[in-house]
C-alpha cells in the first residue's frame, strides 16, 4: 500500500486534532475516576505520599473499634459501681433498721440504794435526787453519814487521804481508764457524768436510788471504781474495783478483779430478722460485680484492660492500661451478719457492733467513689482520645485527597475548553481539505 501524503496544513490541523482528543481522554478518565493522580506515572510524589497518608488513616480507623471496646467496658464497670453503690446503701438502712429497735441484750446491773426512805423523809427529796446529790466522801470521813435538810450526806470516802478517784472499764478489746480530782464537793452526779464520758457503757441513778450501768453492745462490761492518794494509785485501785461497794456496785470479782456484768442473753426478733436481709444484699454484691463485664473483660473482678490510640509498636506506642479492682463485699470491708457474738462478723444483736458495720458501709461507699472516680478519669481520657483518632483520621484522608482527587468544577470546564477546541480543529481540517481539492479541481 502506497504511503498518503498529506499536505502540510492538514497534516498541522490533524495532529493539533489528536493531541486535543489525547487530552480530553485523560480529562475524562479523571471525571470517571474522581482523582487526578490515578498511578505513580501521573506523580509519584503525589502518588505515594497520599497513598502513606491513606494507609496510616486506614490504620487509625481500625483502632476505633478497640478503641469503642475499651470505652464500653469501662461504662459497664462504672453501672456495676453504681448499682453496689446502691446495695450499700440498701446495707446502710438495714442497719438503721435494727438500730431502730431496741437492743434487749445489753449487760445491765443495778447497785444497791444509794438513798433510804428516811432520808426522804427528812429532806422531801426523791431517792434518785438524794443519791445524785450525795457526796462521795468528806474530809476525815469515818463511815456514811445519811442526808439530813441541810446536808446532802455523804458515801464515806476520806478526801484527806484519797485525793482522787478513777474508773476502768473493758468491754471486748477496748478499755477506758481515767483518774480525776477527788474533793470535799464531788457528787455522785460527777461520778456519773465521769462513767458517762467512756463511750463504752452508759450510767444512771434510777427511781429506787441505785446507780445503774448499761453496756451499749452485748459483750461482758468489766467495771472498776477506786480511789487513792494520786492518780495512778487511784487507777491501780480501779483496776481491782477495791472501792466499787462504795457507790453501791457489785464488789470485785476474784476471777476479773473488777466488777463483771455479762449479757442476758435475749435478744431481739426484729433485729434476728433482719440477718437474712442484710446478708442477701450482701451477696449481690458479689454478684453485680461478677456481671459487670464487656466483651470478656470485667474491671470490677480484677481483670486488665489495654485500649491501643496510635498504629506504631513498642516504645512509640501510645495506650492506656487499666488495671481492675476485685470487687467483692469481703474486700469492700463488709461482714456477714449473725446473731451472736464471733470475730470477723457482725452481730446484730450489739449495738456497737452496728455502729462498726455503719462505719464499715461509709468507708466502703468511699472506696466506691474513688474507685468510680479512677474510671471516670479513664472514661474521659478514652473518649477524648477516641474524638482525636476520628478527626486525625479525616484530616489524614482529606489531606491525601487534596494530592490525587480531581476538581470535577475545574475539570469540567477544561473538557468544555476542549471540546471547543476540537470543533474548531475539525473545522481547520475541514477547511485544509477543501483547499486540497481546489488544487486538483485546476487539473479537472
Amino acid at each position: 500500500m502506497a504511503n498518503t501524503i498529506l499536505s502540510n496544513g492538514v497534516r498541522n490541523n490533524l495532529l493539533t486534532l489528536q493531541q486535543t482528543t489525547a487530552q480530553q481522554g485523560v480529562i475524562q478518565n479523571r471525571l470517571a475516576t474522581g482523582r487526578k493522580v490515578n498511578s505513580a506515572i501521573d506523580n509519584p510524589v503525589n502518588y505515594f505520599t497520599a497513598a502513606s497518608l491513606n494507609d496510616r488513616s486506614s490504620q487509625l480507623t481500625g483502632l476505633l473499634d478497640g478503641i469503642s471496646n475499651g470505652i464500653q467496658t469501662i461504662q459497664a464497670a462504672s453501672k456495676g459501681i453504681d448499682g453496689i453503690t446502691k446495695l450499700v446503701n440498701s446495707l446502710q438502712s438495714t442497719i438503721k433498721q435494727a438500730q431502730a429497735d431496741a437492743a434487749q441484750n445489753r449487760p445491765t446491773k443495778a447497785g444497791t440504794a444509794l438513798a433510804t426512805a428516811a432520808e426522804t423523809a427528812v429532806t422531801s427529796k426523791s431517792l434518785k435526787d438524794i443519791a445524785l446529790d450525795k457526796l462521795i466522801g468528806a474530809p476525815a470521813a469515818a463511815a456514811p453519814v445519811a442526808a439530813t435538810a441541810s446536808s446532802p450526806g455523804h458515801l464515806g470516802i476520806d478526801t484527806t487521804t484519797n485525793t482522787n478517784a478513777a474508773f476502768s472499764i473493758t468491754v471486748g478489746s477496748d478499755t477506758y481508764e481515767v483518774s480525776f480530782a477527788l474533793t470535799s464537793t464531788t457528787t455522785v452526779r460527777d461520778i456519773v457524768n465521769e462513767i458517762n464520758k467512756s463511750g463504752l457503757v452508759t450510767a444512771f441513778v434510777d427511781e429506787k436510788g441505785q446507780l445503774n450501768v448499761k453496756g451499749k453492745g452485748s459483750e461482758t462490761v468489766d467495771f472498776g471504781f477506786g480511789v487513792g492518794n494520786a492518780g495512778p494509785a487511784a487507777i491501780t485501785a480501779a483496776q481491782g474495783g477495791s472501792s466499787n461497794t462504795v457507790i453501791g456496785f457489785l464488789a470485785a470479782d476474784a476471777a476479773v478483779a473488777t466488777s463483771s456484768i455479762t449479757s442476758s442473753n435475749v435478744t431481739s426478733a426484729v433485729r434476728s430478722n433482719l440477718i437474712d436481709q442484710f446478708n442477701d444484699l450482701r451477696d449481690k454484691i458479689d454478684d453485680l460485680a461478677k456481671d459487670s463485664s464487656y466483651n470478656g473483660i470485667n474491671l470490677l473482678s480484677g481483670d486488665r484492660l489495654t485500649i491501643v490510640f496510635n498504629e506504631k509498636t513498642g516504645r512509640n506506642q501510645t495506650k492506656l492500661d487499666i488495671q481492675g479492682s476485685n470487687l467483692t463485699a469481703d474486700n469492700l470491708g463488709i461482714p456477714r451478719a449473725i446473731n451472736t457474738q464471733l470475730a470477723g462478723f457482725i452481730n446484730f444483736q450489739n449495738d456497737m457492733d452496728l455502729e462498726k458495720a455503719t462505719a464499715a458501709l461509709t468507708g466502703a461507699l468511699t472506696s466506691l467513689k474513688s474507685l468510680a472516680s479512677t474510671l471516670g478519669s479513664n472514661l474521659s481520657v478514652a473518649q477524648t482520645r477516641q474524638d482525636f483518632t476520628k478527626e486525625l483520621s479525616n484530616v489524614l484522608t482529606t489531606g491525601a485527597g487534596n494530592l490525587v482527587l480531581a476538581d470535577p468544577n475545574e475539570e469540567g470546564a477544561s473538557l468544555l475548553a476542549l471540546n471547543t477546541r476540537q470543533q474548531l480543529s475539525q473545522t481547520a481540517l475541514s477547511l485544509a481539505n477543501q483547499a486540497d481539492q481546489g488544487v486538483l479541481r485546476l487539473f479537472g
